[in-house]
């Protein structure tokens, strides 16, 4: 592992990272399928505009900047909102798919995640896909003592390591995930 790398974002600016986009899109696909469902929008339907995002991520990810001051959580909720939109005006001489999108406000609570879901989401899923970026130790001690909630004195027995090794375990799993989802979580 490099403990010096760059976030995710950074690496999706580049345009040509294919782990990134691949990490990018095992992080953002269930995310996006959810936000999907609360649009009404059926499974078929839900698949096709997620691979919609993803497309315009690529297009427009290489120029987009990390501000702290906007979220790339509002960015991407954006970004699908404008392909429903779009997608609902092409059906408009048939059936829509989720009701009127003029009556589906950006900020509506309920339509789409709030900031606490999509951190928590984002983290559950960076942390199942971050496993293979550690040794199975490193990695089953912070599991259990971070996510399972258990004492590091009983993970530290269970695995035969030192509680300070727990302790470092965490520590490690938490500064590459800070890292890599720097700019992604608001």
């Amino acid at each position: 592992m490099d403990s010096t790398s760059p976030s995710l974002l950074q690496r999706l600016a580049t345009g040509t990272d294919a782990p990134a986009w691949d990490r990018f899109v095992e992080l953002y696909t269930p995310l996006l399928l959810r936000w999907c469902a609360r649009l009404g929008v059926s499974e078929p339907d839900a698949a096709d505009f997620v691979q919609d995002v993803f497309v315009v991520a690529v297009q427009q990810l290489p120029q987009f900047r990390y501000d702290a001051a906007q979220s790339f959580r509002a960015w991407l909720k954006t970004v699908l909102l404008n392909g429903w939109r779009k997608h609902q005006r092409r059906r408009a001489r048939g059936p829509a798919i989720g009701g009127d999108p003029d009556l589906v406000p950006d900020t509506d609570p309920g339509i789409l995640v709030d900031e606490a879901e999509h951190r928590d989401h984002l983290l559950r899923r960076a942390l199942e896909i971050a496993r293979t970026d550690f040794e199975p130790e490193t990695w089953a001690a912070c599991w259990e003592f971070l996510v399972n909630d258990r004492p590091a004195a009983d993970v530290a027995a269970e695995l035969g390591v030192t509680v300070n090794a727990v302790y470092l375990a965490k520590s490690r799993v938490l500064r590459h995930l800070r890292t890599e989802l720097a700019g992604l979580i608001d």
